[in-house]
């Protein structure tokens, strides 16, 4: 069998105070049809990225909420990994080089892990690129299968989104974050759009006392009592790291006693990731007030948590961006956001909600100054985006969206597949 993640249990009812009476009772109604249903949720990696963020508690509500739901693991090597996320970079538009022993790595670590599927489910879900061959490879396994799509395939790259469409097209149905993100040619029953979402409990969002935020970012080099901007991401060349840190240096000119953190986490699907942070190091150079950290550094959940609660504005000037956590994270603890006109970002930052949309190096430090030097605005900004965080982007109307697409499957009834219409 594929490896198994554990999951820690969870209770729905938990979630009523954030996310209110009618969004639990309305998530109870779908799914009782579901009951006793087996589900299958498969990616590649248990750390670092938004979908690790995702499954954990999309799996546990599941399984809550009477669902028999489970999560596992394609965990390839390092040759496998090497070729995904060159595929993933020529689906985010990357030019790509997808030669014929590339492909034959894909295709053979496919078909070695197509062999150790096992078992009945009603609903598999495969998460992204790496796994997307199961489907055409398992063609008599049972059950609707799901193709969940995390990535921004507005401007895909011709060559990696041939190779994986035919793959794509093996499937019963295929989420997707935007309209914007489906190819004009891809052939699929069911196309359902679902925003990515957050856990408000999880130790990376839930409340934090004020002294144990200044304890973290004490003990990790950074003053809490001074200014500060934070980026937090895997270490990629899509989210413009070194744009942050142009823009952090245009705003210490202007206001000298500004910090910067960089804080990320290295996947075990993300062989690309050491060699973008080595090059972070040496383009940040000597700087004490410019801080990167990683998982490697003791930066877990709990620290992201505080760094995000303790920033004055978090910056995400990403270049391609499926979705990005990362910002509904900040916006939920009420901190204000610049980031990239890209992707899924603009969903989350409204006409002066919760933060700033900018394109250029120079649009993000305007907006940092501007956030940095008026506190209102930062505050009214922060309660709005908090906001809209409750409403569309929480865990329970992720829960629900996949509930309504399984009665969709389930029953044929068109209307219950998730449009993405936010509240």
């Amino acid at each position: 069998m594929l490896e198994e993640v554990n999951v820690p249990p969870l209770s729905l009812s938990s979630y009523e105070a954030t996310a209110g009476q009618e969004a639990v009772a309305e998530i109870r109604r779908l799914a009782e049809p579901l009951r006793g249903a087996r589900v299958l949720h498969v990616n590649a990696t248990k750390f670092g990225g938004g979908v690790a963020e995702i499954l954990p508690t999309l799996t546990g509500l599941m399984r809550d909420v009477g669902l028999d739901a489970e999560w596992r693991l394609m965990p390839g090597d390092e040759r496998f990994y090497n070729v995904t996320k060159l595929l993933h970079n020529g689906l985010q538009g990357m030019a790509v080089a997808l030669d014929a022993e590339r492909r034959d790595t894909y295709r053979e670590t496919s078909e070695r892990f197509a062999a150790q599927f096992e078992g009945d489910y009603d609903y598999v879900v495969i998460h992204d690129p790496q796994p997307a061959a199961l489907r055409s490879l398992r063609p008599s396994a049972t059950g609707k299968w799901i193709w969940r799509c995390h990535i921004d395939l507005t401007a895909a790259n011709p060559d990696a989104w041939g190779f994986v469409r035919p793959m794509v097209e093996a499937y019963d149905a295929a989420i997707f974050t935007l309209p914007d993100y489906v190819q004009p040619d891809l052939r699929v029953g069911v196309l359902a759009y679902v925003a990515p979402s957050i856990d408000p409990l999880s130790p990376k969002n839930m409340p934090l006392e004020p002294a144990l935020v200044d304890d973290v970012l004490y003990r990790l080099g950074v003053d809490p009592h001074r200014p500060l901007l934070l980026q937090v991401s895997r270490f990629d060349p899509w989210k413009d790291p070194q744009g942050v840190i142009e823009a952090y240096r245009a705003v210490k000119r202007e206001i000298p006693q500004v910090q910067l953190s960089l804080v990320g986490s290295m996947a075990t699907d993300d062989p690309e990731g050491w060699r973008i942070y080595r090059d972070i190091l040496r383009f940040a150079g000597q700087d004490p007030d410019l801080t990167i950290l990683t998982n490697l550094d003791g930066v877990g959940a709990l620290e992201v948590n505080a760094f995000q609660r303790a920033a004055d504005v978090v910056l995400q000037k990403s270049l391609r961006e499926g979705f990005g956590l990362t910002v509904s994270e900040a916006l939920w603890k009420g901190v204000p956001v610049v980031g990239g006109r890209v992707g899924g970002i603009p969903m989350q930052i409204g006409e002066d909600v919760g933060g700033r949309l900018v394109t250029t190096t120079d649009e993000a430090t305007a907006a940092c100054l501007e956030l940095l030097r008026d506190d209102q605005l930062r505050h009214r900004m922060g309660i709005a985006g908090r906001e809209r965080v409750r409403r569309n982007f929480l865990s329970t109307r992720n829960l629900r969206d996949y509930l309504r697409l399984f009665n969709a499957l389930r029953t044929g009834d068109r209307s219950l597949v998730p449009t993405g219409e936010l509240a």
